[in-house]
């Protein structure tokens, strides 16, 4: 049965900025917004085909991650076979955010259990680049500052921040990317594994600066 009509992009992305501290999706970066409006129309078809749990997409992007580092290092073409787990994984996380807002289904919990299954995610996208060889030192650090990083932002917003403060180099897109270029260039050169996990520590350092300097202006 056909559901609803679901919101249009500037509808959507009204009542996306309410759950987001404000923050309106069409002034983000070019490649931010546009991994939206991806997500958006996706959802807007799976709406009107009458799919409207937001926590069922939200575990199966997360079962998606966990067969990451199950592949990448099964066989010749694991590298391969984990990007696209990454990238289908990164499309159903964007894809329950814009079901939640469309259909109306956003709640508190459902929060909760987004931010979980992202961070979740993330470990299972960095430990396929242990299992290909880069150092686990190399790897926990970039977790432990992809994690800081979000921690920061959801503590500031406790503490009263009105937004999310600003959009840094570290962002949620910016993350797939790396790990997805980043399993692809291993089919070239395994020591790209090592390469990657330390451009996303680095660019998770950057971002939490970022995100430092915007929170202490916002908490004055």
């Amino acid at each position: 049965m056909r559901g609803p009509d679901p919101l249009g992009w500037d509808q959507y992305c009204a009542r996306w900025s309410l759950t987001h501290g404000g923050y309106d999706p069409r002034r983000a970066s070019p490649p931010v917004r546009g991994w939206l409006r991806l997500g958006h129309r996706l959802g807007t078809a799976l709406v009107r085909l009458g799919v409207r749990s937001p926590d069922a997409v939200t575990l199966a992007g997360l079962l998606l991650s966990a067969a990451v580092p199950l592949s990448a290092p099964a066989f010749p073409a694991g590298p391969l076979v984990a990007a696209l787990l990454v990238l289908f994984s990164a499309v159903a996380d964007t894809i329950d955010g814009v079901l939640a807002v469309i259909a109306d289904r956003a709640t508190r919990m459902g929060q909760v259990y987004d931010a979980a299954a992202d961070r979740l995610s993330e470990a299972a996208w960095l430990l396929a680049f242990t299992l290909l060889g880069a150092p686990p030192w190399l790897t926990v650090a970039a977790g432990a500052a992809m994690w800081l990083h979000e921690y920061v932002r959801a503590r500031a917003t406790a503490a009263g921040m009105s937004d999310i403060g600003t959009i840094t180099v570290a962002e949620r897109p910016t993350r797939v990317l790396v790990t997805v270029f980043g399993l692809l260039a291993t089919l070239a050169d395994p020591r790209a594994a090592t390469v990657t996990a330390a451009i996303a520590l680095a660019l998770s350092l950057i971002g939490l600066a970022q995100l430092v300097s915007a929170v202490r202006k916002a908490l004055r």
